[in-house]
């Protein structure tokens, strides 16, 4: 095997992952992330309209595929079917799988929802009540975002990408800071690493408080749902009284952090902080002492470790299924010197291992900010440091690429510029990485665990639809 596909094959018998896949212009480039977190590219040129594919080298490049053939009109030799990703108006057989056999039917779901939740359709093959397969069609609300980045400058474009999602604010204006970062040869200094830190670290506190809050009502437990919702509630209280958004919205820049709290503001943060894992423990052990609860979450929605493996999952979905990687043992750009991930007792892939997952990063995040928040914080600036060089970037080229583990798993944002201008941004969120392994998790299961399947991975729409 020679070439784009021998060099893709190369890298990933090497130890590099899979990271994102994109088009530009004539070519299409390929993100590989090595064992030690850094980044490189592999670039296949566009010749007759296609490329090489290589879903057979790496499953989770599908969705990346499909997205670049939707809006770049680029086409991947091998990829087949192509079914539509972003594109919608297809006929049904032309974005599912077919399915058929003695008492298989169809059950569709979406695309609008009973209560607050972005638009998605769910499409069910089912034998009685269990799921053969389910297709996925997202995108209903594409907003345009990356293409809507391009000719601006870099720290105008900060405000799109921070707006990709509430939930995932912090994580994605992280990876987009530090792709311009790199770009424009800024290192962040110590201060600025620390507060960053803390603001995806507390991002993660809410985001975990409200998916367990998600599981419980996923299987009807009010309690536990209302407990754990009141929790996420303190904790997005918080985040306003310290940065002045609930969602940490505008408190990333690129090359700055204008946050300036005092020893009295940090001191009422690491209090409230103390308090709200107080309650959170003692709501969990309610729920662990709770059998009709408990009895609902084994072996629901499994993906084992080759599955999650082969799909590229990532996050607490991954490690739930016995797959050590976090960013956050890479991230020199952050403050998390010695860190190590928490790995579940019973790496099964199910519901349970992913409830589980999300309550030993909580206490993780907690101690963290417990460290972080010693001291006050105060504005800082990046300083003027080595230029980033990404490996495959061309010569001449102005690429960054930012790699932060958020609360739902690794996003990864490219950047390329030109004289102070984004040329090209795709930003490859945790939850688009995830999606696909919605699917199949939900294949075997029963279709009224649906909800408590799509619940435990609790990804976002908007993150997606981006």
């Amino acid at each position: 095997m020679s070439g784009y596909r021998g060099d893709v094959a190369d890298a990933l018998s090497g130890s590099a992952i899979f990271g994102a896949l994109y088009a530009t212009g004539p070519v299409v480039r390929t993100v590989l992330i090595g064992p030690d977190g850094s980044p490189g590219l592999i670039s296949a040129p566009v010749v007759e309209g296609s490329v090489p594919s290589i879903v057979d080298l790496a499953p989770a490049a599908g969705w990346d595929e499909r997205e670049a053939a939707d809006l770049y009109g680029v086409g991947f030799n091998g990829h087949s079917p192509m079914r539509p990703l972003v594109a919608h108006g297809a006929a049904l057989e032309d974005w599912t799988v077919r399915v058929s056999g003695h008492d298989a039917y169809q059950v569709a779901v979406g695309p609008i929802h009973a209560g607050v939740i972005e638009s998605g359709h769910f499409r069910f093959h089912v034998v009685g009540d269990r799921i053969l397969h389910l297709d996925a069609q997202l995108f209903y609300k594409h907003r345009g975002l990356q293409a809507a980045a391009e000719g601006r400058r870099l720290r105008e474009a900060m405000a799109l990408v921070a707006r990709t999602c509430a939930a995932c604010s912090v994580t994605n204006a992280i990876a987009y800071a530090d792709a311009c970062e790199q770009v424009l040869a800024l290192e962040p200094p110590s201060e600025l690493r620390r507060v960053r830190t803390i603001l995806v670290e507390l991002e993660r506190v809410w985001n975990h408080l409200n998916d367990v809050s998600a599981i419980c009502a996923g299987v009807g437990m009010a309690a536990g749902n209302a407990a754990f919702a009141a929790l996420t509630e303190r904790a997005r209280r918080l985040n306003d009284a310290l940065t002045g958004h609930r969602f940490l919205r505008g408190a990333v820049q690129v090359g700055a952090s204008d946050l300036d709290w005092d020893a009295s503001a940090v001191r009422r943060a690491a209090n409230e902080l103390d308090s709200v894992r107080t309650d959170a423990a003692r709501a969990w052990r309610e729920l662990a002492f709770n059998a009709s609860f408990q009895d609902r979450l084994a072996g629901v929605g499994v993906i084992d470790a080759g599955r999650a493996r082969a799909l590229g999952v990532v996050g607490p979905a991954a490690r739930a299924a016995g797959l050590d990687r976090d960013e956050r043992c890479h991230s020199g750009r952050l403050s998390y010197d010695g860190f190590a991930p928490a790995l579940p007792e019973r790496p099964d892939g199910d519901v349970r291992a992913r409830y589980e997952q999300r309550a030993l990063e909580l206490w993780q995040s907690f101690d963290l900010l417990g460290m972080l928040l010693d001291r006050p914080v105060t504005a800082s600036r990046a300083e003027p440091g080595p230029a980033v060089r990404i490996p495959g970037a061309g010569p001449g080229d102005e690429t960054g690429i930012g790699v932060v583990e958020g609360p739902r798993g690794r996003t990864v944002c490219i950047l390329e510029a030109r004289d102070g201008q984004v040329i090209r941004l795709q930003l490859r969120t945790a939850s688009f990485a995830n999606w696909p392994a919605v699917a199949a998790a939900a294949a075997g299961s029963l279709l009224p665990d649906f909800p408590l399947i799509n619940k435990s991975f609790e990804l976002c729409y908007a993150c997606v639809d981006r």
